[in-house]
């Protein structure tokens, strides 16, 4: 079956679900785990959820239906998932709750067999690539009242249409691609999420124009690896649609650049052994592209980037920054570190401390190496000891936080455009919003702000977030002038 007439089958099951419902107030609480791209699967979840006659609540105790969208990235994600399944059996005895569990780990046979054997209260099991099915699945629970499984192990099709239901009316992330064919040696996305399948261009960018229409500033690409956009398809000369000219990542940019409406444009996660200068270029000239670019480095020695199977040595990293850094303005740059990886010296820890000294990332995002079943790496000899990995994640920590305390400090007395995001979550008189490279600021405003990206003047900083101070007659004088043009 195409996945045309797929989709307008689901939309039969929706309706059917709403029907069975009807005569009653149903409400269901979802708990996310992981990467931006499973919450923005959950958002597709929310959507089909609420078509249904679903009430949304944050009350485990008020839920009728509860639904995990797992992640299997790290080893704590079972752990909570686990610990939250132990909490609900007593719900499930005393008002029938309904569970189902969905995402990354139900891709896995080993995690999937234990919920069966440990866990039989469970209703609903489905997998990564047959999200798309969810409201079929959840009928036939409703009916039959026993348990449904429906994992798939292969690359599942791109199924455009799915309801989306958004928590943010400002910011929203565009899934371009999905899957991955890096293969990284610790990492376990390829065998769930399967090899990488791009969206067809026309879908994004219909989707990114409606997202403008509804009034959203800010758009986050996501995928893998998204600078290997319709690369695949390329190579494998599998058709599709090119549209406004778009035929790689780079082209993709500068045309969601020019969508009116949109004022941020951000993306992650690339791939530093496929950022080709095309993707330099267009970050550089398209005026709403983000600055601030995530450049994974994942270790700062070449010989465990050889085992980790990155395919780039620490040469050719700090060629590339030396690069990006030399062609694009204000560049600001973010990563990814795992230390402790099977086999790492102290020597080599010390080599990704090195870069991170010459990089100077913005922001850094740091991972105890954690043991994946059905990885190369788990199988690895010399696995290295707890007690060192968390002696060497302590000194990067030290480092990292020593470089943002600095760089905060340029911050200071400066103008930058913020787009503001709501209230603060610590304290409900000030506003908070997110500067290009990525920083938090708080400040004093009117709610009527938010939404719309002002100007602040940076006045102190505070480690994780910048104190800002909004010139309200600038702003007024802004307005004015608009104004004035749009009635010439």
């Amino acid at each position: 079956m195409d996945t045309i007439n797929e989709i307008k089958r689901q939309e039969q099951y929706r309706e059917k679900v709403k029907k069975y419902n009807q005569k009653k107030i149903v409400t269901y609480m979802l708990l996310t785990m992981g990467c931006q791209l499973n919450e923005n699967d959950s958002e597709k979840l929310c959507g089909m959820l609420e078509q249904m006659g679903y009430q949304k609540t944050a009350n485990t105790k008020e839920a009728d239906l509860v639904v995990f969208n797992t992640c299997c990235v790290r080893e704590n994600a079972e752990d909570k998932l686990f610990g939250k399944l132990g909490e609900l059996k007593r719900l499930k005895e005393e008002k029938g709750t309904m569970i189902a569990i969905g995402g990354c780990m139900m891709q896995e046979k080993h995690i999937t067999n234990k919920i069966k054997e440990s866990y039989p209260f469970v209703d609903l099991i489905f997998g990564t690539h047959t999200l798309y099915k969810f409201p079929e699945d959840l009928y036939e629970v409703l009916q039959k009242r026993k348990r449904i499984e429906d994992i798939i192990h292969v690359d599942g099709k791109i199924y455009e249409g799915l309801p989306i239901k958004r928590d943010s009316h400002i910011k929203a992330s565009v899934t371009i691609m999905n899957g991955c064919n890096n293969f990284c040696s610790y990492c376990i996305v390829p065998y769930v999420r399967g090899r990488e399948r791009s969206r067809q261009p026309k879908e994004i960018i219909q989707e990114v124009k409606e997202l403008a229409r509804q009034g959203y500033q800010e758009i986050t690409l996501l995928g893998q690896n998204v600078n290997s956009y319709l690369r695949v398809e390329r190579e494998k000369n599998i058709q599709f649609e090119e549209y406004e000219g778009i035929y790689s990542f780079a082209t993709l940019l500068k045309a969601i650049n020019q969508i009116e409406g949109i004022e941020r444009i951000r993306f992650i996660s690339p791939h530093p052994k496929d950022f080709t200068d095309d993707v330099i270029d267009a970050i550089r000239t398209c005026d709403k592209v983000c600055k601030l670019v995530h450049l994974p480095l994942q270790s700062g020695n070449s010989r465990v980037l050889k085992e980790m199977n990155r395919k780039y040595t620490k040469e050719q990293y700090l060629a590339l920054v030396k690069k990006m850094k030399a062609n694009i303005p204000n560049l600001t740059l973010s990563t990814d570190i795992i230390v402790g990886f099977p086999g790492e010296t102290d020597e080599e820890f010390e080599d990704t401390l090195d870069v991170v000294r010459q990089v100077n990332f913005e922001q850094v995002y740091m991972f105890i190496y954690s043991r994946r079943i059905g990885t190369p790496a788990d199988s690895m000899e010399n696995q290295v000891p707890e007690e060192q990995k968390h002696k060497r994640f302590n000194q990067l920590k030290t480092l990292v936080e020593s470089q943002i305390e600095q760089n905060n400090q340029k911050y200071i007395e400066t103008v930058h455009k913020v787009l503001v995001e709501g209230e603060s979550k610590n304290n409900k008189a000030l506003l908070t919003g997110r500067t290009d490279s990525n920083k938090v600021v708080i400040f004093e405003g009117n709610k009527n702000l938010v939404g719309k990206v002002i100007e602040l003047r940076i006045v102190s900083e505070h480690m994780w977030y910048l104190k800002g101070v909004w010139n309200k007659e600038k702003e007024v004088e802004k307005l004015t002038n608009q104004k004035e043009k749009g009635e010439e």
